[in-house]
């Protein structure tokens, strides 16, 4: 019962709004099912999966609003959650940015939905990690890993007539190899909608050979240099990339009241400024097929924010040539300065060019090639300024071959500055949901050394 479809999902809405005595009431009914599996020392550590069914009412009496969440659905349930929530709305402080609910609204068509991840299984999840592991055993190398996949929905309704209906699906893995003497490190990251799209053998490769090609580091004195970033430096996670942490700061809100780095000196925002290299654009789509994502997001949300109020995703272009296009706006700042409420973005597509990784080095006289960063921590908010490592195999260049393995470093930079010293564009790739390509990047600044490997 985890994924309700529509007709199930709406069934169960709109017996809960019958029952609503509040000005105003929204529902949110969510589930699914999410499957992992764990591996460490070349050995399976943990596995599980879990399904999961929850619905959230939000009742409003003029500016005050409470919610209540439950996960029985009988009716006398139901209508127990419904009074319980209005009891708190009534109880509650008016919000004095509350902004009424939206009515009907029309959503682009997306289909980030696949039933070959939805039918994953236990015995799936051994063969793909068996995949990852056996490689590695009869290479004398050892590793560690994680995959989760997940199916889920959402449903939302409200006494206004807005009805959404959303089914998605997901695989995330990642595996870090090590050499027999811990001395050489690999990594690589792969997420797909669609399970058929994944090789857990491939992805593992990968990180042998960065393992094997690791060990034995040199020091190299910190510095500017010229580094290729691969994808999964730039947005291996959303939650600690520098993308990720720039396109969360596109807030027209943050920028206007001066805490961004798009708020301009003496008041107002730098929308409609050209602030980054003239290669840079960077729009969002929930329909690409490549990386499908949710028709409605709203509420500061989307996935770089966090809630729904239903607002419809469209494409929109947040970067155009090295322009900042578009800000987000939540429904009441929106309103405030009488503009488009805009959500933040579902995902976002950096439009690039056809170059390999391969023909990146090749085209390099002497530079860094970073697999990823790791433990990114902000420095500076206005200026976007992170802090963070190198991890799982960083390499110096030298005339356009990979000459040798370098210890890490720790980088101070910012994605800002990182975007106007473009060098080269490679082809994108699907990383964290998003798609990417392969960045060269001229004074990238590493601070000091790192020892770990």
């Amino acid at each position: 019962m985890a994924i309700l479809t529509k007709d199930e999902a709406k069934t169960i809405i709109d017996k809960v709004l019958s029952y609503s005595k509040a000005d105003e009431m929204s529902v949110n009914l969510s589930g699914g099912r999410t499957g992992n599996i764990r591996y460490a020392r070349n050995a399976v550590s943990t596995s599980g999966e879990s399904t999961n069914l929850s619905l959230a009412v939000t009742a409003v009496f003029g500016k005050r609003s409470g919610t209540a969440t439950v996960n029985e659905f009988d009716d006398a349930s139901l209508e127990k959650t419904v009074r319980r929530a209005e009891e708190i709305a009534r109880l509650a402080p008016e919000n004095p940015e509350y902004v009424p609910m939206l009515g009907p609204q029309t959503y682009l068509s997306a289909d980030p939905y696949a039933e070959s991840t939805a039918k994953i299984d236990p015995a799936f999840r051994s063969q793909a990690t068996f995949d990852s592991l056996d490689p590695c055993r009869k290479n004398n190398l050892t590793a560690a890993g994680y995959m989760e996949d997940s199916s889920r929905f959402t449903a939302l309704g409200n006494t206004k007539g807005l009805s959404a209906y959303n089914r998605e699906t997901s695989v995330e893995f990642s595996v870090t190899v090590r050499t027999a003497d811990g001395l050489g490190s690999g990594y690589a990251t792969r997420d797909v909608t669609d399970v058929s799209k994944l090789s857990t053998k491939d992805a593992t490769e990968v990180a042998m050979q960065k393992a094997k090609a690791s060990a034995s580091a040199r020091a190299l004195e910190p510095g500017k240099y010229t580094v290729i970033l691969e994808p999964a430096a730039l947005l291996a996670n959303v939650d600690a990339s520098l993308l990720a942490a720039m396109m969360g700061s596109l807030d027209a809100r943050s920028a206007e009241e001066g805490r961004s780095f798009l708020s301009k000196k003496g008041g107002g925002t730098r929308l409609g400024e050209k602030l980054f290299d003239e290669r840079i654009t960077i729009y969002s789509d929930p329909t690409n097929p490549e990386v499908p994502a949710s028709p409605f997001g709203g509420g500061g949300g989307g996935r770089f924010g966090g809630g729904s109020d239903g607002r419809p995703q469209e494409k929109v272009t947040w970067i155009e040539k090295g322009v900042v296009k578009n800000l987000s706006y939540s429904r009441y700042w929106a309103e405030k300065k009488g503009v488009k409420a805009i959500p933040a973005p579902a995902n976002f597509i950096m439009e690039g060019g056809t170059q390999s990784l391969a023909d990146m080095i090749k085209s390099t006289e002497k530079g860094i090639l970073v697999t990823r960063f790791w433990y990114i921590r902000p420095v500076d908010p206005q200026t976007l300024l992170y802090t963070g490592l190198t991890r799982d195999g960083t390499f110096y260049i030298e005339n356009g071959q990979i000459k040798f393995p370098v210890k890490n470093f720790r980088f101070n930079e910012s994605p800002v500055i990182m975007l106007n010293n473009l060098e080269a564009l490679g082809k994108p790739v699907r990383m964290g949901g998003n798609l990417v390509p392969p960045m060269k990047i001229r004074d990238f600044t590493f601070t000091s050394l790192s020892d770990a490997v």
